[in-house]
């Protein structure tokens, strides 16, 4: 939910930054209710929450064939080719995250379908043909184990100054699902360390594990009953020994059954180590506990550790590190001392200060304005990157580290100069222990990536090009705006928008809008060869919408659509809509939208508000869409934050107001409502255990028995069995089901396409 699809990760970084999302990659899913309880429910369909049901996957069957009986089998699509040759493809770049000498890589192509976990040196990396050994070979083991596996990263063990690098906790998921298993793994001898050598192993479940030192790892998992949160993550913490049964695990920390989780982690960070626990209060409040770190230590020996003490900050404010500093993110205005500091500011002071509560000597680091907003920070060994949005194009600002807490501002540039509209720049630490080298990544919407070298020491003046990614689709005579539309409110909205230069403005270029609007998470620039191939190439227009919810202007942009307000993000995403046919960009018959996991909520509202004039099609992806039980599907408890608790009265009355399940009878089929559904493709997987299938399976189930056939021309679904919250476990199954979106999204709104007709103006 919290993440945009399509955002890479390219350097994975140690973990040094504590905060409630950080937390929510780990446990079990809470399990749905049975088929017994759902035939007591007032709901006739939820007997297709039952994941694996006999029944359920009937239906799931039929619905996929329909679709790709309607649309045509993706295999034999143009589209399908290009796309899992882009996906497959060996120009692309080979992103690396370092451990001591070595440059690790993921990767997949048409040979390696569930992809190479490998390595190489420097200097061969930079090559133009690097020689990679390979660690772990997931398609042999695949074979081998006959599960389908997906990689789903890794934690290495850092012991510090002199460390190894020769051990680390891999996560492997199968079918592409949030739960995992983890094993240890020998990176020397590059082979799993079996139980019966002492090496650690967690069954599947969503679990969090870290080492605490080569003998000792602290864990969060499914102990069994009360282990869990009400969420569905670990609610305890527990100290594993070396070569003992996991049922001798020693309680570290726990948290509350109402906590979305709770968590203990040890680190190493620029000749400090930092011992940290945390309760995720909800998906923006954590509780932190703090002491100095001693791997030297067992977790567990009486007397031989400080005791932790709890951060006196606000409790939706972000804690991390620096050295011996603290580092500070506020999500809302705190007064303190008599000085008031801004929400979304970044602070910085001693850290042994802030655990005191004593505050003083904080320095404001960035202080964000009404267009601007802090997206990242990235520490090397003598600086911090920040990585600011300023009306959605990203500046850098340099900060050199002096001591205690205090830093200063070098440079507010990046490198090569300003960022053109609709480009970005992304930045990483290469080994923050030891060195301020950084990687600079450089792409855009028409921009093939760009992998620089370079050193924030110079404030990224003198940059490498180490790798680059060649055109995957023709831009020749293609241009990226940027537009405002005005919201219902007045609010200005920022979109992107990326089409051919000459097109005529008449209103018959087939359009897709893009959104998503929640978590504070932006839709930034970025390359996506697919898109290029399959939409821009045909002639179809790609617009994104900044609107309230999303993280592009910070807490206060995303705070303004929480809960109650939800509306103003709906509110937003229409009127960009409306702007792009007033302005003859599109109109109603040619203009689609698409959205997944949070985006594929607004997208569902798109389908069951008085805007579902606006479109002729909608792509509904992965989505939340029955409202009042999404807080008991599986991860769903730990996003009453952002939606609200439906069991509370007063708060489904607003709740209510957006769910696309319930919208269909309190609204679209009203008497004088005037409502039809545009065509509607939903997509979603069995494996995903994040958002359940159920949300899209009941929705399509509704659309097509309650709703007449002539206001509703066109439901299709089609369920992916593996592939977690992706949709997709390996690249042809990506393929296929983005050639049956993009080859659905031709015929419905393409020119010359069946439509059903304008919306009247009256709509617009």
């Amino acid at each position: 939910m919290a993440g945009r699809p399509g955002c890479t990760s390219f350097v994975p970084a140690p973990r040094r930054w504590l905060s409630p999302c950080a937390l929510l990659a780990a446990a079990r899913p809470v399990r749905c209710q049975s088929t017994a309880a759902s035939q007591q429910s007032d709901d006739p369909f939820q007997w297709l929450e039952e994941v694996q049901g006999e029944e359920a996957l009937a239906w799931v069957k039929a619905r996929n064939q329909e679709a790709v009986a309607d649309v045509s089998e993706p295999k034999n699509s143009a589209a399908y080719g290009r796309i899992l040759a882009i996906l497959d493809s060996k120009e692309k770049i080979p992103y690396v995250s370092r451990l001591g000498r070595w440059y690790y890589n993921f990767w997949q192509d048409e040979q390696h379908q569930k992809g190479l976990w490998r390595r190489t040196d420097f200097e061969s990396y930079r090559s133009s043909n690097p020689a990679w050994e390979i660690v772990l070979d997931l398609d042999q083991l695949a074979e081998q184990e006959g599960i389908s596996w997906v990689w789903s990263g890794y934690n290495a063990l850092d012991e510090g100054p002199g460390s190894k690098w020769d051990r680390a906790l891999v996560t492997l998921s199968p079918g592409g699902s949030d739960a995992v298993v983890v094993r240890e793994f020998d990176l020397d001898n590059c082979r799993f360390i079996p139980e019966s050598e002492g090496g650690f192993e967690l069954p599947e479940a969503k679990s969090s594990a870290g080492y605490r030192n080569r003998d000792e790892r602290v864990v969060g998992t499914d102990f069994g009953e009360g282990s869990l949160t009400a969420s569905g993550y670990p609610r305890v913490s527990k100290a594993w020994k070396r070569g003992t049964p996991l049922s001798e695990a020693v309680t570290v920390f726990e948290g509350e059954h109402d906590d979305i989780s709770a968590d203990q982690v040890l680190y190493y960070d620029r000749g400090e180590w930092h011992e940290f626990q945390n309760r995720a209060l909800d998906f923006y409040h954590n509780s932190m506990w703090y002491r100095r770190g001693d791997p030297t230590r067992g977790s567990v020996e009486a007397g031989a550790l400080e005791e932790f003490v709890r951060i006196p900050v606000p409790e939706d404010a972000g804690v991390g590190t620096f050295k011996d500093a603290a580092i500070v993110t506020l999500r809302s205005d705190w007064e303190i001392e008599g000085k008031l500091f801004k929400s979304g500011s970044l602070l910085s002071l001693k850290l042994s200060s802030c655990v005191a509560g004593i505050f003083s000597d904080i320095q404001v680091l960035f202080e964000p304005t009404a267009r601007s907003s802090l997206q990242d920070s990235v520490g090397t060994h003598n600086f911090m990157v920040l990585s600011i949005l300023n009306n959605v194009r990203t500046e850098l600002q340099y900060w050199r580290y002096l001591e205690q807490g205090r830093w200063e501002q070098m440079s507010s540039s990046e490198p090569g100069g300003e960022v053109p509209v609709g480009c970005d720049v992304q930045v990483s630490a290469v080994w923050p222990d030891e060195s301020d080298e950084i990687w600079v990544v450089k792409d855009g919407y028409l921009q093939p990536d760009l992998l620089q070298l370079a050193s924030a020491a110079d404030c990224g003046a003198k940059p490498q090009d180490i790798k680059s990614k060649p055109a995957m689709f023709d831009a020749s005579g293609l241009v990226v705006e940027q537009a405002e539309a005005e919201s219902l409110d007045g609010t200005k909205v920022p979109y992107f928008m990326i089409r051919r230069k000459d097109v005529p403005l008449d209103g018959t270029t087939p359009t897709l809008l893009d959104g998503y609007g929640g978590f504070e998470i932006p839709m930034t620039p970025g390359y996506s060869a697919g898109v290029g191939a399959a939409w821009l190439e045909r002639g179809g227009i790609k617009v994104i919408a900044n609107i309230r919810g999303g993280g592009e202007f910070g807490p206060s942009w995303h705070q303004a659509a929480l809960q109650g307000k939800r509306h103003k993000a709906f509110e937003d995403f229409e009127a960009v809509a409306r702007d792009l046919c007033r302005r003859q960009v599109t109109s109603p018959e040619h203009l689609a939208c698409i959205g997944g996991s949070n985006g594929g909520l607004l997208v569902g509202n798109m389908l069951t508000r008085e805007g579902a004039a606006l479109f002729g099609a909608v792509v509904c992806q992965v989505p939340l869409l029955d409202m009042k039980r999404y807080h008991k599907l599986l991860a769903g408890a730990s996003w009453m934050a952002e939606y609200g608790d439906p069991d509370q009265p007063e708060e489904w009355d607003f709740i209510r107001g957006f769910s696309p399940y319930h919208r269909v009878q309190d609204v679209c089929l009203q008497p004088g409502s005037g409502w039809k559904c545009p065509q509607v493709l939903f997509t979603t997987s069995t494996k995903d255990d994040r958002v359940h299938p159920g949300h899209a399976r009941k929705m399509v189930k509704r659309l097509k028995e309650e709703v007449p056939a002539e206001l509703a021309p066109k439901i299709l679904y089609w369920e992916n069995i593996e592939g977690g919250h992706g949709g997709a476990a390996d690249n042809t199954q990506k393929a296929y089901m983005w050639a049956l979106t993009y080859d659905f999204l031709w015929q419905t709104i393409g020119r010359g396409s069946s439509q059903r007709g304008e919306a009247p103006a009256s709509k617009l």
